[in-house]
């Protein structure tokens, strides 16, 4: 059984056991996650339940692994013949999330 869900912005195709990586902090771990919105879940028999937008009474749960910063992006402006140039850069806090259970 998959599912797709719909999690900080992004979209990700989970299934039982896999671990995904969402935008945002503040999670204790250890703490229970509940995704509602839910655009797809696709069961082993070969049935898809498509959403419009999102498959009704369908949930997905999750735990919370860890939480740490992730890759440092680098943001370079630069006008030419002006003599500007600027960088600055940031890393995001990412979740990382152990997805646990699909229910329909």
């Amino acid at each position: 059984m998959f599912a797709i869900i719909q999690a900080s912005g992004r979209q990700f195709r989970v299934e039982p056991g896999a671990v995904i990586e969402i935008a945002g902090h503040g999670h204790e771990l250890g703490a229970e996650l509940s995704f509602d919105q839910v655009l797809l879940v696709g069961r082993d028999a070969g049935e898809i339940t498509a959403g419009a937008p999102f498959v009704s009474g369908a949930r997905v749960l999750g735990r919370v692994d860890s939480e740490d910063r992730g890759p440092k992006v680098r943001v370079f402006k630069k006008k030419r013949r002006k003599q500007y140039r600027r960088t600055k850069g940031h890393r995001d806090f990412i979740t990382r999330v152990r997805i646990m259970d699909i229910t329909v």
